[in-house]
């Protein structure tokens, strides 16, 4: 398999979409693309209702950020599930824990999982988080528990479950992240988290952000702040393609750090670039 044609399995992430980038978004990506919605802190976790409504409209697959730690009450959960199933058909979502302290009865991730009776507002399939760099604050043996435990707890209650990773620079460590999730029994589909092109001022200050410490340091290396212009994942997807037979179901996961329409036409490009070759060799 090629570079480009590993590239045309692939979600984007947006952050506050403004109605202009939606619309955006449905002229360049294919119809039925997951766009996930991120959870802003400080933010109402229903402002990202009107988002998702624009996304369906548009033709692309609404997925919804929940951050577990943001919810006031299970009636907060309650009434962002019912707006989001209700009005822009939402059936997936990516939960997480978010930052910070709990503001009401979900501590974290699972405990949404578990009591959140996401199958009865008619969620079908949750993503959950994972770190093929480790967590800046918590430990490999915890993370790697509680993935199970999600796993386990969401499969029980007839979910289909997905993992979705935090970026990382680093090809290798992402591959050897992955064959250790697969030898450990793990099959379901990961997307793999990877940073849109954008400048390497920008790359180097969110991969501070989000504890992404071990390729931080490749990247600023001095070879590779020499680089001008934006930079983009090209030499992780060559990799990632190369090992594809031993990783299992997986799909690119773009977070669009240089804003989420330049990232949309990048991976809509790669992934053209794929279907045009494999059409020429059928031809």
């Amino acid at each position: 398999m090629t570079a480009s044609d590993f590239a045309r399995d692939f979600s984007i992430e947006a952050t506050r979409p403004s109605a202009s980038e939606i619309a955006q978004l449905g002229e360049i990506l294919t119809p039925g693309t997951s766009v996930y919605v991120t959870a802003i802190p400080k933010a109402a976790p229903n402002e990202t209702v009107g988002p998702a409504v624009a996304l369906r409209r548009a033709g692309l697959e609404p997925v919804i950020h929940i951050a577990a730690r943001r919810l006031a009450s299970a009636d907060t959960l309650k009434d962002v599930l019912q707006r989001l199933t209700g009005e822009a058909g939402v059936q997936h979502l990516l939960v997480i824990g978010g930052d910070g302290d709990a503001a009401g009865i979900y501590a974290d991730a699972l405990a949404v999982i578990q009591k959140g009776d996401l199958r009865r507002h008619g969620i079908e399939e949750i993503g959950i988080g994972s770190y093929p760099e480790g967590h800046p604050r918590i430990p490999t043996a915890r993370l790697e528990a509680s993935l199970d435990e999600k796993i386990a707890s969401a499969t029980a209650q007839g979910l289909r479950v997905n993992i979705v990773t935090q970026f990382s620079f680093s090809g290798e460590r992402i591959i050897a992240w992955l064959k250790q999730l697969r030898n450990s029994g793990i099959k379901n589909r990961v997307g793999i988290g990877l940073a849109g092109p954008t400048s390497v001022p920008a790359l180097i200050r969110y991969a501070k952000r989000c504890g992404v410490s071990t390729s931080l340091r490749g990247l600023a290396s001095g070879m590779a702040t020499s680089l001008v212009g934006n930079v983009g994942p090209e030499r992780i997807i060559e990799m990632l393609s190369a090992s594809q037979r031993e990783l299992g179901e997986t799909r690119l996961h773009y977070f669009s750090f240089g804003g989420v329409v330049q990232t949309a036409r990048y991976a809509s490009d790669m992934a053209q670039a794929g279907a045009g070759q494999k059409a020429a060799a059928n031809s």
